[in-house]
């Protein structure tokens, strides 16, 4: 396949799914979507299982808490489909598929409401009348004890708040919803974003929209304050552990399933359910100071069409330097990473350009640098 020749990506406007695989240079990147953000270790043993028998044996981890296979083909997705169907992991269609664009904290109990949210949303987005929200649109049920997703890529949060459950955007006021109404609240705010003109072509954000105009005047109530992005290492719930660029072999999916049920997070780790001690499993990063934690770095070519270099290689070489994150992105989509970070490099036809404080498609500090420069610049702007 050729590989672009301009800068300028090409953005799809959609998420891959598994009843909607995307093309990358590996082949389909087949997206599966767990309910409630929750594998059993049965589905995990599966889909690790699938993962080689159908794919390439590579899986990531997105920042949607989603997980995806890598390596499949035109040929082989059909039989995989009808296996992970087998799974319960495949929804009616791709509409619903697309729909049921939610985030689910790691964190929850059996004595919150976050189980039966998620369950009731995910019926209100496959509805006849739900609403037709852009593929990228999306939710997150922040409604642990504490909060921990206000960095997730949603539009619309269900979240805990100091006196109860608030449905929340991109804003620092809140509607202060109950378990019962908490789900029509969030359905009747897509029909007001609908309404404002918040699509176009198909395409449209909360956060694009809400700089326009503000929500409602109901929204009075206040969020609690943002807290810090959880890290590897025990928690109530279980161990969190993470991945080199939040990709992991089969094999490795495999062993985590014997250790207990798996959750899904929208930083690239997994979590453990009832696990207290570090897994001794090849491939995991159980340190929260493990120099990989420092870099995110997309595909990269050979595996992405659009990416103009390697880019995890580079980022391993340039984690221990490192004193701040560190995003490599292989064009200017920034799909590892769509928000600003403290350094990234940006892949372009002409070597890499350095940004400080943005995203990838962000104004250059310096431009055309190759791989062999990028270490002793870094040092040298960022000592």
């Amino acid at each position: 396949m050729t590989r672009p020749q301009t800068q300028s990506p090409i953005i799809q406007g959609w998420c891959p799914g598994a009843l909607r695989p995307m093309q990358s240079g590996d082949g389909l990147v087949t997206r599966i979507r767990p309910r409630a953000g929750r594998l059993s270790q049965d589905q995990a043993r599966g889909i690790a299982h699938l993962s080689t028998q159908h794919g390439n044996g590579l899986i990531d981890l997105s920042n949607r808490a989603n997980l995806q296979l890598r390596g499949v083909t035109d040929t082989s997705h059909p039989a995989l489909i009808e296996a992970l169907r087998g799974f319960d992991l495949i929804d009616q269609d791709a509409t619903d598929e697309a729909r049921r664009n939610i985030i689910t904290t790691p964190f929850w109990t059996a004595s919150d409401p976050t189980q039966t949210l998620a369950q009731q949303l995910a019926q209100a987005l496959s509805a006849p009348d739900a609403p037709q929200l852009p593929s990228k649109f999306g939710f997150a049920l922040d409604t642990a004890a504490t909060p921990a997703l206000r960095d997730a890529p949603a539009d619309i949060w269900l979240e805990s708040g100091p006196d109860g459950l608030l449905l929340a955007s991109h804003s620092d006021l809140a509607l202060a919803v109950t378990p019962e109404t908490a789900v029509a609240e969030a359905i009747a705010l897509t029909h007001w974003f609908l309404a404002q003109g918040g699509v176009t072509h198909g395409r449209g954000r909360m956060a694009a929209l809400l700089k326009r105009i503000p929500l409602p005047s109901r929204f009075t109530a206040t969020r609690l304050a943002k807290a810090a992005s959880p890290t590897p290492g025990v928690t109530p719930q279980g161990y969190l552990v993470a991945f080199e660029f939040g990709q992991m072999q089969a094999a490795t999916l495999a062993a985590l399933a014997d250790l207990g049920p798996l959750r899904l997070t929208p930083w690239r780790m997994l979590l453990i359910e009832n696990l207290h001690e570090a897994p001794h499993i090849p491939g995991l990063i159980t340190a929260p100071d493990d120099p990989m934690l420092r870099v995110i770095a997309c595909t990269g070519a050979p595996g992405c069409l659009q990416a103009h270099a390697a880019t995890r290689d580079l980022a391993r070489a340039l984690a221990p330097h490192l004193a701040e994150t560190l995003h490599v992105s292989g064009c200017a989509k920034g799909c590892a990473h769509p928000t600003a970070a403290p350094l990234t490099l940006t892949a372009t036809p002409t070597g890499f350009n350095l940004i400080r404080h943005g995203t990838a498609s962000g104004t250059p500090l310096c431009d055309g640098l190759s791989a062999a420069d990028l270490t002793a610049t870094l040092l040298r702007e960022f000592p």
